[in-house]
C-alpha cells in the first residue's frame, strides 16, 4: 500500500497540497489584478501578503474560484502576466486570502533586488551592475 504524501504547512500552520517550490518573501507590494466574474469583466488594485518565483498571495474583495485564469499586473513596470487562483483562504474584512500561481516562472516580475537563493539564478539581479561614473577630481592650482 503506497503511503500518502503528508500535506505542507507554512509558518502561519495553513495546509497546502503540494511543497512550495520557491521561497516566499512578505513584501507588501502594489499589484492589479483582471479577470471576469460572472460574465463582467473586473479590475481590483490590491497588495501582495508574500510573493515568490512562482506567484503570490493577496487580500481580493472579489470572488474568484480556484482554478480560474487572471492576469496580474505590475503598476510600476506595467508588466501583465498570466495566471490562475490555486488557493483560497481566509475571508477577513470582506476581503480573501488568495494565491496566484504564474502560468510559468517570472521570478524577474517582483523586481526583488536580492531574491532567495532557490528564485532561478539566471534571473538574478547581476552584482556587478554599472554604477554612475564619477570622473576624478582634481586640485587645481592657484
Amino acid at each position: 500500500m503506497a503511503k500518502l504524501k503528508e500535506p505542507s504547512r507554512d509558518a502561519e500552520g495553513k495546509t497546502y497540497a503540494e511543497p512550495r517550490r520557491t521561497q516566499r518573501v512578505r513584501i507588501g507590494m502594489s499589484v492589479v489584478i483582471r479577470g471576469t466574474e460572472t460574465d463582467q469583466v473586473f479590475e481590483e488594485k490590491t497588495r501582495t501578503i508574500t510573493v515568490n518565483a512562482n506567484g503570490c498571495l493577496v487580500l481580493l474583495g472579489t470572488k474568484v474560484k480556484r482554478g480560474q485564469n487572471l492576469r496580474i499586473i505590475n503598476p510600476q513596470t506595467q508588466e501583465e502576466l498570466a495566471c490562475r487562483v490555486c488557493f483560497l483562504g481566509e475571508t477577513r474584512d470582506g476581503k480573501s486570502e488568495v494565491a496566484f500561481e504564474f502560468s510559468e516562472p517570472s521570478p524577474k516580475f517582483w523586481r526583488i533586488a536580492f531574491p532567495p537563493n532557490d528564485w532561478d539564478p539566471s534571473e538574478r539581479k547581476r552584482a556587478g551592475a554599472p554604477t554612475p561614473h564619477h570622473p576624478p577630481t582634481h586640485a587645481k592650482s592657484s
